[in-house]
């Protein structure tokens, strides 16, 4: 599985020190004061090893993993923090003293991968890891600073988003019609959900009647396994507001999946018993199906090469171009940042950056001589 480059930055959001006084007391040896300290230190360090002159940072990382990630973010998430340790991290520093970890041994770690092969991007995310979690060690005094943020990443090369244009996503709508799945691909254009959101959308997050949708959960592989997980942030948990050709598609499509003689499935589970997409059998849908899908759809209608996310971009691309504040557009997409939106989205901006300086030309120019 590939290491999840959107969480590069978001690394366990844990829980800040404490600011009541530091806890003291007398022992033998220095050895016992560690114990002691780590006993009243509080829940930020149970099940963490103790600090050791001799522990390593392949061990601190494997306790990091089971103590501290795992209960902290999302299932996928952590099965991507897992890959990047084991893969990547464990061998390359595992050996290494924690204490004794430096700037300069992440630096010739993270060139050694770029020297690899490895895109900026990937060996970015592989620093943000190490970084999430020897914060935690600094937190927990294992460590008396965050080496990993010391270190400099590649640079990445932003990437420019180029969607479809408004004639050819009525090429692409036109060539949907009658689809099985034309409210899918309706649902991403016209709302810009995430594919994961719209595989794991389910009817009572529908409402056809004051024409919204809700944002609960999203349909993620984790562990070879098809599973329902929390939406990507706070943000993405979101009410949308449905346009009428969304809404509709949604109506047919419902009323062709109350007629479609789907097999019953008495052990599939409950929640996956009523989502909106699903397969033929009445099983949820695997985004890589849908990719390829897609690219049929796209082949078959002369359009160029697309991901599925690329209808996201659209959605956005053609909201920013009719005038629609970026603060709305945020909202629609669940953006964390309005910052992300606009930075996205900025090849749009001097468009709709014309037409407001055209509409103030007609407010105060014509009135002057």
């Amino acid at each position: 599985m590939q290491p999840q480059h959107r969480e590069l930055d978001r690394a366990p959001h844990l829980r800040p020190a404490r600011e009541t006084a530091p806890p003291s007391f007398l022992t033998r040896t220095r050895s016992a004061v560690r114990e002691r300290f780590r006993g009243a230190a509080g829940p930020d360090t149970v099940g963490m090893p103790a600090a050791d002159e001799d522990l390593t940072l392949g061990a601190f990382l494997e306790a990091w993993l089971t103590e501290v990630a795992r209960v902290t973010v999302r299932p996928r998430t952590y099965v991507s923090y897992r890959y990047v340790v084991g893969l990547h991290l464990t061998p390359a520093l595992g050996d290494v003293v924690l204490a004794a970890l430096s700037p300069a041994d992440v630096q010739t770690f993270l060139n050694a991968k770029s020297a690899s092969g490895l895109s900026p991007r990937t060996v970015g995310y592989l620093r943000g890891v190490l970084r999430g979690a020897l914060a935690h060690a600094e937190r927990t005094d294992l460590v008396t600073r965050n080496v990993a943020r010391l270190a400099r990443p590649p640079r990445i090369p932003r990437r420019r988003v180029s969607p479809l244009s408004v004639e050819q996503v009525r090429t692409l709508v036109a060539a949907i019609v009658g689809d099985r799945l034309e409210a899918l691909y309706l649902v991403a254009l016209g709302v810009g959900l995430r594919q994961g959101e719209i595989l794991g959308l389910r009817w009572p997050d529908v409402d056809l009647e004051r024409g919204t949708l809700t944002v609960r959960h999203a349909l993620a592989r984790i562990d070879g396994r098809l599973v329902l997980v929390e939406p990507k942030s706070v943000t993405s948990r979101r009410v949308v507001p449905l346009p009428a050709f969304v809404r509709d598609a949604l109506v047919a499509h419902r009323d062709r999946q109350t007629a479609e003689p789907l097999p019953l499935r008495p052990d599939l589970p409950n929640p996956f018993a009523d989502l909106v997409f699903v397969t033929t059998h009445g099983t949820p849908l695997d985004g890589i199906t849908i990719t390829r899908r897609f690219q049929h759809i796209l082949a078959g209608a002369g359009l160029p090469h697309q991901r599925f996310h690329d209808l996201r971009h659209a959605c956005a691309s053609l909201l920013l171009a009719q005038g629609v504040p970026a603060r709305v557009v945020m909202e629609t997409l669940g953006h964390s940042e309005i910052s992300l939106t606009l930075n996205t989205y900025s090849h749009v901006m001097p468009s709709v950056g014309r037409e407001a300086a055209e509409r103030m030309d007609q407010l105060l120019g014509a009135g002057r001589p």
